[in-house]
């Protein structure tokens, strides 16, 4: 059995991330058994729509999470979008405040 090899998303186009989501979800809906219809039912869309993100078409963020949802895929947004987990020395530092900006990077100083 050959190991899958990673996909270099950063590589990639939009439009091709777009396509492989839709592939993705498409391989998901067959496995899962479920018709373009059934989906649509269960995510409340319309079957074009779903058809539409198997097809690599871009959508909304809003109907891309109403057919994760429907597929039960949501949890693998954990994934996409960790939670920051804050050191406790990052936490003393803030003094127990949360960031809400970035900053410039600082110049280094060479003597």
């Amino acid at each position: 059995m050959q190991k899958e090899k990673a996909m270099d998303w950063n590589s990639m186009s939009d439009r091709t991330i777009i396509s492989e989501i839709g592939k993705r979800l498409k391989e998901n809906r067959l496995r899962k058994n479920l018709t373009q219809a059934d989906l649509a039912t269960k995510a409340g869309l319309n079957s074009l729509t779903i058809a539409k993100i198997e097809q690599g078409k871009p959508v909304s963020l809003l109907t891309l999470i109403a057919a994760l949802r429907g597929l039960q895929l949501l949890d693998n947004l954990n994934l996409l979008a960790p939670e920051v987990q804050i050191s406790p020395i990052e936490m003393l530092k803030l003094k127990g405040e949360t960031r809400k900006r970035a900053s410039k990077p600082r110049e280094q100083w060479i003597p």
